[in-house]
């Protein structure tokens, strides 16, 4: 069966559920009105070039012999106009941000700017409402190197009138003022990035990526919405950001399809999108190679949350590989609103140091309720600790080395403790891990309600070498542990099978009930 998860003016997105992660592992041709079109064999393939409101009569044809077909009718649009008439250039040299600016600010609602093969260099630029930018195969939106030329913009404005104040950005789970971000909308709606194209923020450029902690604001994204509804982003590449590449903020309805996130390795904090207080959040048959983590969901630190009471809600990733990184789907560590309703599945991650990573710690308050979390069909290759969930990360926090937070005691529940509700593992092949099968540390105060690990298997590399499998304060370096629980009330442990494990295949410590079916060791 294929889903249509996306018909915009020119392009369109579909979904083959063939229950496999990633690929379908059959090949396939797309022909548009009988015409080939596309080839490929991933679970999500994507149409461009197509006219507005145009019905499209859409076949695709496996190598197996099977053959789907599929009706589709593009949207209409006021208008489609190319950028370099408005001025401009595309060469790289020549700074392009006063033109696009202006086809932003006079372009009818619904309609298109058009980017045609070329390398744009500009500044920040601030989008609107019912707009489109489609980027076309070739065409490279390049930030400007120059810090100077990035506008600060306030955390919060406050009305001289009324003295409201009005939210404006933030980042690391806190209201600051941070750089304008190369595309930035604030309460806007309805926004399409579409496109074969290249949005670059050029991070290496410039000084963005070093000393960047003298800064007198917090690094821009590529792409920031603050507060914004019904947004997509289709096709196109998001690179080299300065640091979170993208970065919905308080925002809903968002959607990102069959895009790539990419960045060096080493570079700092370059997370892949970061939504924050979102709701609504689609995330399908994309791929990330990030320095950071690939996805991280969050929800604030305590002080916004108390402020906005705004969780992170309905989240969904499917179909999405992840390289490299630190983390392939992280939750936090702000998350002080809390995380609700996520699903990861049919995903593959590659060389990732965590596959899927939770982490908080005291402080984070008691709205930090993280719960309804499944992660089902994953495939892992070379993922140093496949599974992460630790309740005293010790990092990016001025008190991060201090007794509250490592304390192994019992602490008072208060309003500052963060709570873990229910998670389900089901379904893992991990091939090549190194540090740890499985690592569960929760907090002696506020154990985690309960775990469900079922139909897994773990394997571990001959040459694996030892490290450190969640950050925290005087964590020991591990290798080839097996399944490590501490303070979970329940545990459900079901069709599990491990090989190449030193030591015992359980450590698990102040929980409440315990159940294993199955649970092997080669």
């Amino acid at each position: 069966m294929i889903e249509i998860l996306y018909c915009g003016s020119s392009s369109a997105c579909f979904e083959i559920k063939s229950g496999q992660p990633f690929t379908c592992g059959d090949a396939y041709t797309v022909l548009v009105d009988g015409v080939k079109r596309e080839e490929g064999e991933n679970n999500v393939f994507s149409l461009y070039g197509l006219r507005p409101a145009v019905k499209y009569a859409v076949t695709v044809r496996f190598d197996s012999g099977e053959e789907e077909k599929l009706e589709i009718v593009t949207k209409p649009e006021t208008c489609c106009v190319n950028i370099k008439d408005f001025g401009a250039v595309g060469d790289g040299v020549h700074e392009d941000t006063a033109a696009i600016q202006a086809a932003v600010n006079f372009l009818p609602a619904d309609g298109r700017i058009l980017f045609p093969e070329g390398t744009y260099l500009i500044s920040p630029v601030a989008l609107k409402s019912h707009i489109t930018l489609e980027l076309c195969e070739g065409a490279v939106l390049l930030g400007s190197p120059e810090r100077e030329r990035y506008p600060i913009i306030p955390a919060v404005a406050v009305d001289s009138i009324s003295g409201q104040e009005l939210p404006l950005t933030g980042f690391e789970g806190l209201e600051q003022n941070t750089y304008q971000s190369l595309l930035q909308a604030s309460y806007a709606e309805n926004i399409t990035i579409v496109g074969k194209g290249t949005m670059d923020g050029n991070g290496a450029g410039g000084d963005w990526w070093k000393d960047f902690h003298s800064f007198p604001a917090a690094r821009p994204s590529v792409l920031f919405f603050n507060r914004c509804k019904h947004v997509t982003l289709h096709g196109v590449t998001i690179a080299n950001g300065p640091s979170w590449h993208i970065h919905p903020f308080f925002s809903e309805d968002f959607s990102m399809l069959d895009c790539f996130v990419t960045a060096p390795k080493v570079s700092p904090n370059t997370d892949g999108i970061d939504p924050e207080s979102c709701d609504c959040v689609r995330i399908i048959g994309c791929r990330f190679s990030v320095g950071d983590d690939c996805i991280a969901i969050k929800a604030g630190k305590l002080d916004m949350a108390k402020k906005y009471q705004k969780p992170a809600d309905h989240h969904v990733i499917r179909n999405c590989r992840m390289e490299f990184g630190h983390g392939a789907v992280t939750l936090g560590s702000e998350l002080s609103a809390g995380i609700r309703n996520l699903s990861v599945t049919d995903c593959c991650f590659y060389a990732t140091d965590r596959g899927l990573r939770i982490k908080t710690r005291r402080g984070r308050g008691k709205d930090s309720l993280i719960t309804h979390v499944l992660f089902d069909n994953i495939q892992m290759n070379k993922v140093l600790t496949p599974v992460v969930i630790n309740m005293w990360y010790n990092c990016c926090d001025p008190d991060r080395y201090t007794e509250y937070v490592w304390s192994r005691k019992p602490l008072a529940v208060d309003d500052r403790t963060p709570h873990l509700g229910v998670f389900a593992f089901r379904n893992m092949e991990c091939v090549d891990a190194e540090v740890a099968a499985c690592y569960i540390d929760g907090l002696p105060e506020s154990p985690i309600d309960e775990v469900v690990l079922e139909n897994i298997r773990v394997t571990f590399a001959e040459n694996a070498k030892p490290a450190i499998p969640a950050m925290e304060n005087f964590a020991k370096e591990r290798c080839r542990l097996g399944f490590y629980l501490d303070n979970v009330r329940k545990i459900r442990i079901r069709q599990v099978r491990m090989s190449g494990v030193e030591g015992e295949k359980l450590i698990a410590d102040h929980y409440e009930d315990i159940e294993m079916e199955n649970f092997e060791v080669e």
